[in-house]
């Protein structure tokens, strides 16, 4: 899980610094708004790059057909019942597909208490979903289901934008799930918001949640504000 592609408008040293960390499922490179004022345009096409990268799969199958299937192939089947070793496959339907729902997004803060975000955002049209405040360390923790099968090489993506020119993109490997009652908590790495008065600010971003198939399981647009002081 330490494969991150982070594409963004800050400074080289202080880019060079976040490339030296690693990432995993508590701890992780990317964030969703970690970006300057540096308002340098670049090609922007590394999302579309990924989608004509992605393998045309073939059939689903469901979970228990898949480890009947593999029961004489003995390292993946030993990978398989590790990567299951919590999961009560009488519980597990025959839906080929795997359910994989972003329940929500939390912003931690030494400063301030936990704001908590339903996903989607509730916010309107020309509305911020949520201020941070400038200068200020947090980090980001998304609630993560996982139904039916399992989810492989899901990877999340963020692009972010001020005044309609993009100013951050991450793209990062989150890793395979299995399905489970419990909801993973993917915790990011703690960030620093810009500071000063060109980093404060109306901002409009998109995330996406996909997997190694290419099939989409989130792709939200919302906007956010940074401020000399904490908002709502």
């Amino acid at each position: 899980m330490d494969n991150a592609e982070n594409k963004s408008a800050l400074p080289k040293n202080e880019e060079e610094e976040k490339q030296n960390s690693g990432i995993s499922r508590k701890n992780s490179e990317a964030s969703l708004l970690s970006m300057d004022t540096n308002e340098e345009d670049d090609d922007g096409n590394e999302e579309e790059d990924d989608e004509k990268n992605v393998v045309v799969p073939g059939p689903q199958v469901a979970l228990k057909e898949q480890l009947e299937m593999d029961k004489d192939d003995e390292s993946l089947r030993r990978w398989k019942e590790t990567l299951l070793a919590n999961v009560d496959l009488s519980e597990v339907g025959e839906n080929p597909d795997p359910l994989v729902t972003i329940m929500n997004l939390t912003i931690s803060s030494p400063e301030r208490a936990d704001l908590v975000l339903p996903i989607p955002f509730q916010s309107g049209s020309n509305s911020a979903a949520f201020v941070l405040k400038d200068g200020s360390k947090y980090c980001l923790k998304f609630n993560v289901t996982v139904h039916n099968n399992i989810v492989s090489g899901l990877r999340y993506t963020n692009t972010v934008w001020k005044k309609g020119i993009r100013v951050d993109y991450k793209k990062v490997m989150l890793g395979t799930f299995s399905p489970q009652k419990d909801a993973y908590v993917i915790e990011l790495e703690e960030e620093t918001t810009p500071s000063g008065f060109l980093a404060r600010g109306y901002y409009t971003a998109k995330t996406k949640f996909a997997d190694d198939d290419g099939k989409c399981y989130l792709e939200m647009d919302y906007a956010f504000e940074i401020k000399k002081d904490w908002g709502r």
